[in-house]
């Protein structure tokens, strides 16, 4: 099995030349089985390269899982040029949204209201099917099996695990540490403590001892008290993450639309200044458009 970065970038597309390095397209990755077979985890903009790339080999068979319906994470799905190629088949899975009580369908209608895009979806000549996932539902893709689990976000958003002949993989997509909402000197500290312990071991358990653990690294410490809440993770949490569920190697993506590469670069030398050495066995990269992993 082995994975590509299409796209990095959290919450808006940041191209230029203070981006250039690692990338300002957001999130897309590539996932391909050891018989072959595609899998794209979330179709934000990096998802129109890998759709170019794509014509090479032609026709595309691919199943698409979206890890929550925020634009930066499925902005890119209407240039996906496969989807409008006679003879391709894109399967899109997804969850189901309990506000609107739309299934994964959904993401596809919205971006394609006629207001906002000038191609209905039935112009668009590849076979569609879509897949509304329920909790913990595994998938079967060929030769990978790819489950999901729900992660901490201000929407459902779903982590997924792919194994496949004894590798394995988890993306997070969004996700933020949980945290008691109460002051511990707080009546309902202890039992919402417990809540999210239950929680916390849930995720722990889905991720333990991954080959590669890819997670959303948005924030600094310094800069995370004045984001907390809005569903994003820390460099440092990242890190602990990794070593609580043993995975043997941590990718950090989702990088802040702000920070150039310039400025990645000095926030990520300093974290692995301040937990250096690692345990044996981890190894903690900076995820970049093109980086290409295989297990």
């Amino acid at each position: 099995m082995k994975f590509k970065f299409w796209g990095v970038r959290g919450s808006i597309p940041s191209p230029g030349p203070k981006t250039a390095r690692y990338g300002g397209n957001t999130t897309c990755i590539e996932v391909r089985s050891d018989a072959g077979k595609l899998i794209i985890l979330d179709g934000g903009t990096g998802i129109f390269a890998l759709a170019q790339a794509l014509l090479r080999e032609l026709p595309v068979e691919a199943n698409i899982f979206i890890t929550h319906s925020h634009w930066d994470h499925i902005q890119g799905l209407p240039f996906f040029i496969p989807l409008f190629i006679p003879g391709n088949s894109v399967r899109l899975h997804g969850a189901f949204d309990p506000v609107s009580g739309n299934g994964i369908e959904k993401v596809m209608a919205v971006q394609l209201q006629y207001s906002y895009f000038p191609v209905r979806e039935a112009e668009m000549k590849a076979a569609i099917e879509y897949e509304t996932l329920s909790i913990g539902q595994p998938v079967e893709v060929g030769d990978a099996v790819v489950t999901n689990t729900l992660l901490n976000h201000p929407v459902i958003d779903f982590g997924y695990r792919i194994e496949c002949n004894g590798k394995s993989m988890f993306f997070t997509g969004d996700h933020e540490p949980y945290y008691n909402i109460y002051d511990p000197d707080d009546a309902d500290y202890a039992e919402y403590q417990a809540l999210i312990d239950e929680k916390q071991a849930s995720v722990d358990a889905a991720m333990r001892g991954v080959d590669a653990l890819i997670v959303d690294s948005s924030y600094t410490r310094e800069e995370y008290p004045s984001k907390k809440g809005w569903g994003h993770g820390t460099f440092d949490g990242a890190i602990a993450m990794a070593l609580r569920v043993g995975a043997k190697h941590l990718y950090c993506t989702h990088h802040e639309p702000t920070r150039s590469d310039d400025e990645l670069e000095a926030v990520f030398a300093d974290l692995m200044q301040r937990h250096t050495p690692l345990p044996q066995g981890l190894q903690v990269h900076l995820a970049y458009e093109g980086l290409e992993v295989v297990l």
